[in-house]
């Protein structure tokens, strides 16, 4: 949803290096360092002696910006050649979230600084050891994949399954996007880097030529659904699962392929998808989406939210959030989205709830009780608990909870919490709740 920033991308430092330029036969150049000077009888040695490249090999790789970063080997693959440096890599840059994770080739890393591969768990428990409270706070924050759910066994399984995207890029409507994520897509598309999506039904071809013949027939210029809302440019569509099958479930393979953490489900006729589009002469473009069980026992109101990357940090991720809550409480109902969230849905929701019932707070007159905040706002009591308590606004006298509220205290975080996102103008809202409807 935008709300972590990935790393900045230089315009022309993405494989550029500071060494010599090679020739333009690869299979005939000199083997060099990484420094672009030629290498002596020793390095050359260690060189073949290490060539290829492990699978969980760390070492050092320049990325985009120019600059070497550490990164581990994901998987590898055999170029069309017989030499043995003729390898691409599929690496993690462990800096950074796993949707910077790509191939690079062997030029691209340092091979002076390749470490031998040693045992993940006594890494990963000395690793630990030595990170101070800040910044294991600081990791957590930013690097939840929402994956609490699942054991070891099946988080192994999961990672395993999904670690090399296998899509690298999609056109949709006027933009290519590069993607973060594997999504399973079918079989008969393996063999495709990039995919065309038609914007407006969203179904996906491996060749231009097949969209273009495509959009020549579809005659869809929003989502298959009901309008259920229109303020100015921005348009909300309710599309029935049920109703529109085809159009869900591509919607779910598309979404797979920027959240890491979503289960792909193929019976999306449980499930309701409230699609966000800007509207012009052309049609309604899809921007971003969340999906909501039609009956949820543990109240869910949100089950998967994202915002497209070309549309995020505009304040779209926030306005989805808020329009989840305004269906609430048109339906009476308090709400909190599905567990697990993923890193950036964790972080705006956190900032989502303190903006919304610090604002209530700082206008409120008198004592007010967690029920009551929950009943204006519709959020879930144990979402004000905690978000008040990771405020340090909750104290604990004569056996009830407290708020304190010093407008000082409450001032600071809101500025802390950042500006809110697009409003829900609520007067534009014309919805039925699904149990009315049928």
């Amino acid at each position: 949803m935008g709300s972590i920033d990935t790393p900045t991308i230089t315009q022309n430092g993405s494989t550029q290096s500071q060494a010599a330029a090679a020739p333009a036969d690869d299979n005939q150049r000199p083997l060099a360092s990484s420094n672009g000077a030629p290498e002596s009888e020793a390095t050359k040695k260690r060189r073949s002696g290490i060539l290829p490249l492990e699978v969980g090999t760390r070492v050092m790789c320049r990325w985009r910006d120019g600059k070497y970063h550490p990164v581990k080997v994901i998987e590898r693959r055999k170029l069309q050649s017989t030499e043995p440096s003729d390898y691409e890599y599929y690496v993690h840059y462990t800096e950074f979230n796993r949707r910077l994770d790509e191939w690079v080739k062997l030029e691209q890393l340092d091979l002076d600084s390749v470490e031998t591969v040693v045992d993940e768990k006594v890494e990963d428990k000395v690793a630990s050891l030595k990170m101070t409270r800040h910044q294991k706070r600081k990791i957590d924050e930013t690097h939840v994949e929402g994956h609490e759910e699942l054991d070891a066994a099946s988080l192994r399984e999961h990672e395993e399954f999904t670690k090399v995207k296998n899509i690298a890029t999609i056109e949709l409507g006027r933009y290519e996007i590069e993607t973060w994520y594997f999504s399973p897509f079918p079989p008969e598309y393996n063999d495709s880097l990039k995919l065309y999506f038609c914007e407006f039904c969203l179904n996906f071809m491996k060749r231009k030529e097949q969209l273009q013949r495509h959009m020549r027939k579809c005659d869809l210029k929003h989502p298959p659904g009901d309008e259920i809302y229109r303020s100015g440019t921005l348009s909300m569509f309710e599309v029935d699962g049920k109703k529109n099958k085809v159009y869900g479930q591509n919607l779910c393979y598309l979404a797979k392929l920027f959240l890491d953490h979503k289960t792909l489900y193929y019976d999306v006729d449980l499930f309701l998808f409230y699609v966000l589009c800007e509207c012009d002469d052309r049609g309604c473009h899809m921007v971003g989406y969340f999906s909501k069980e039609k009956h949820s026992e543990e109240s869910y109101n949100l089950a998967c939210i994202l915002t497209l990357p070309p549309y995020q940090r505009k304040g779209y991720g926030k306005f989805l959030i808020a329009f989840s809550y305004e269906l609430s409480k048109k339906e009476g109902k308090v709400g909190t989205p599905e567990r697990p969230l993923s890193d950036l849905g964790l972080l705006s929701y956190r900032g989502y709830w303190t903006r919304v019932l610090l604002d209530i707070l700082k206008k409120h007159k008198g004592n007010i009780s967690i029920k009551e905040l929950s009943d204006m706002t519709a959020i879930k009591a144990e979402d004000i608990l905690t978000t008040l308590q990771s405020l340090e606004l909750i104290q604990y006298r004569k056996g009830q909870h407290v708020i304190c509220a010093d407008p000082k205290v409450l001032d600071r975080h809101l500025k802390a919490a950042g500006r809110g996102g697009l409003e829900v103008d609520v007067s534009k809202l014309i919805w039925t709740p699904y149990k009315e409807q049928s």
